[in-house]
């Protein structure tokens, strides 16, 4: 800001205004208060109807989170025209077969997983290129489940999981959603490796009753399908078999996947941590405060120790500041340092009339 005359502190805004009436009264020390969230969007007439008195019947798939709708559309999509294709072509895919449609259906996941037991195998061009098609669409959705649905589903049991683990105290919601908070991706991880552990004790025991496979070779199928193995020795062949392959093939192995990226996650966080504590427990130097001075004033004021430790941490980079500090001497019109709403105003006319 151009105005030598009056330097204002960074982020003044933040701060408490002492009270004019007793200056004696006043607290040395200035505090920050809390920062209030974000008003509301205006209200866009015709959202909201004001007569309506009850709300009306949804259906289930209405009730569903808006993830669940969209990665089951895109699953049902993929799932009916893969099947359309596949069965269309049934005569060029050789292998164990059990029924035309549930064998379409079966291929498809396979393919999509990128398991490929090898029991049902493209023989012709047009299945050769169909497959090639399918596993890359099918990879896709499989990363859009990661990012969408898996998600919504562990973070539905972190609050159980919470409770199980402080069972037969006294703890409120708030504990609950803050010491979620804290230990948010170490809480996804032990239920995501839960639930990998509950598929593949399942996945054995139908293996091993349906299938007819000793325990040694189910627990080998089991493994070798949710790594993606697939070396195609031992495989579902039966029609129920099959059927159940369709659920559990698709949701183990994006579980071992969510698994493997919360582990990474939690690796990155962990890295974080120490950086930040590392920061906070460092002595602070005169060249320290040198860096920290951004308006070069001689003096180091909280907004500019706390960008500057934001810094350190990597929560923020000169980047960061650069381009808030552009938007703020954009809105800063009558270039006073520090922002009105008349400024503000004038800022928004401006642009409106350009």
């Amino acid at each position: 800001m151009a105005n030598d005359t009056a330097k204002q502190p960074l982020l003044s805004g933040f701060l408490d205004p002492a009270p004019q009436t007793n200056k004696k009264d006043a607290p040395k020390r200035r505090r920050f208060r809390r920062c209030r969230s974000a008003p509301l969007a205006e209200y866009v007439p015709g959202e909201i109807n004001s007569n309506s008195s009850l709300p009306h019947s949804q259906s289930i798939f209405d009730k569903l989170h808006p993830n669940f709708r969209k990665v089951a559309m895109y699953l049902v999509m993929y799932l009916g025209v893969g099947t359309l294709c596949f069965y269309l072509v049934r005569n060029q895919i050789v292998g164990e077969k059990t029924d035309g449609v549930l064998d379409a259906v079966y291929f498809c996941i396979v393919t999509m997983t990128t398991v490929g037991y090898g029991d049902l195998v493209p023989s012709g061009v047009p299945t050769k290129l169909l497959a090639c098609a399918f596993v890359f669409t099918g990879m896709a959705l499989v990363g859009l489940v990661l990012t969408k649905a898996a998600d919504y589903l562990v973070e539905k049991q972190e609050i159980l999981l919470v409770k199980a683990l402080h069972i037969g105290q006294t703890i409120g919601q708030t504990e609950i959603l803050k010491e979620i908070e804290i230990n948010k991706v170490r809480y996804k991880c032990f239920v995501v490796f839960a639930f990998l552990l509950l598929l593949i004790v399942v996945g054995t025991i139908f293996l091993f009753t349906v299938e007819k496979l000793n325990l040694v070779d189910a627990f080998y199928c089991v493994c070798s399908t949710i790594t993606t193995l697939g070396y195609g020795d031992k495989s579902f062949s039966t029609k129920a078999g099959r059927v159940f392959a369709i659920f559990w093939i698709l949701s183990s192995t994006v579980c071992l996947a969510q698994l493997f990226l919360y582990v990474a996650e939690l690796n990155t966080e962990s890295r974080q941590r120490a950086l930040v504590k590392w920061v906070l427990t460092r002595k602070v130097t005169t060249v320290d405060l040198e860096a920290a001075d951004l308006d070069d004033d001689g003096v180091v004021g909280a907004a500019e120790f706390i960008i500057y430790k934001l810094k350190e941490m990597g929560k923020i980079t000169q980047e960061d500041i650069s381009l808030v500090m552009e938007e703020f001497e954009y809105l800063d019109v009558d270039q006073s340092g520090t922002l009105s709403a008349s400024d503000i105003m004038l800022a928004q006319s401006s642009q409106r009339w350009k």
